[in-house]
């Protein structure tokens, strides 16, 4: 990947994510309602997730129109260039339902098949993460390194829950396990966020199962790029929807490990 490429995809990246956040953001109708449902009548979608997927698949089109896209609401079209954006328009639907702070729109390219830039713009926090590949990861343009790995006793650990009824029976198992075991348990509501809270230390490690490459294509980069190794339930394998873990370096072997140990 040429420099040039890099830097045109980073500015594309940056400015989808922007453009649908400032929508999301100011663009909130006061009765906003549940416009559809997905795996369960609690996974929600709403008119402003549609309109934000298709402002940035607009933008993409205008910007990049060869490139391939894959979106949580639906978008998905093959490119011709080796490029794919793999977009979540909210992050934290029900968060944004809410009106909470945690939602994010998340704005990730591929070349080949391979993570290259991710943004993850969160504008109720009025912050914006990114990072292109060997170039690090930045919070609101200042760089941002994961914490240095305490001992898993001493770990918070961010994760999130399915919406399928017997995959949140069976994840609740694992945390009530898991708890004993670190510091404390966080649940934000979005992947995105968890991974980006693990890319600027206000968490040590984070996991979850059930996720899918829209939740974690922009911030698994933002995670690596700061210093945090990521991975799946294989050893060397990307985050699937078996497992998605990442982790400060000398914190990832062991709470693997333990999360395997608990079937996590």
């Amino acid at each position: 990947m040429t420099d040039a490429l890099r830097a045109e995809l980073l500015d594309v990246a940056l400015q989808a994510a922007r453009r649908a956040g400032a929508l999301l953001l100011e663009g909130r109708p006061a009765d906003l309602g549940v416009a559809a449902t997905k795996t369960s009548p609690i996974d929600v979608v709403t008119e402003m997730d549609l309109a934000a997927e298709k402002l940035i698949t607009g933008y993409l089109a205008e910007r990049r129109p060869g490139d391939g896209l894959l979106g949580e609401e639906g978008t998905s079209a093959p490119g011709t260039t080796g490029v794919r954006w793999v977009i979540d328009p909210i992050d934290g639907t029900v968060n944004y339902l809410y009106e909470r702070q945690d939602w994010a729109v998340s704005v990730a390219a591929e070349l080949d098949g391979h993570p290259v830039v991710g943004v993850v713009a969160a504008p109720a926090r009025g912050e914006v993460y990114h990072a292109a590949l060997g170039q690090g990861a930045r919070r609101d343009g200042h760089p941002v390194r994961c914490r240095p790995g305490p001992s898993l006793d001493q770990a918070l650990i961010a994760t999130g829950f399915n919406y399928v009824e017997t995959t949140r029976a069976e994840q609740a198992a694992i945390v009530r396990e898991l708890l004993p075991r670190v510091r404390d348990i966080r649940r934000s509501g979005s992947a995105a966020l968890d991974l980006c809270d693990v890319a600027c230390g206000r968490a040590d490690g984070y996991y979850e199962r059930g996720t899918h490459p829209w939740d974690w294509a922009a911030g698994e980069l933002i995670a690596r790029e700061a210093g945090a190794l990521t991975g799946g339930r294989e050893p060397g394998s990307r985050p699937d929807s078996a497992l998605t873990l990442a982790a400060a370096p000398q914190l990832y072997g062991v709470l693997r490990e333990t999360l395997l140990s608990l079937g996590a």
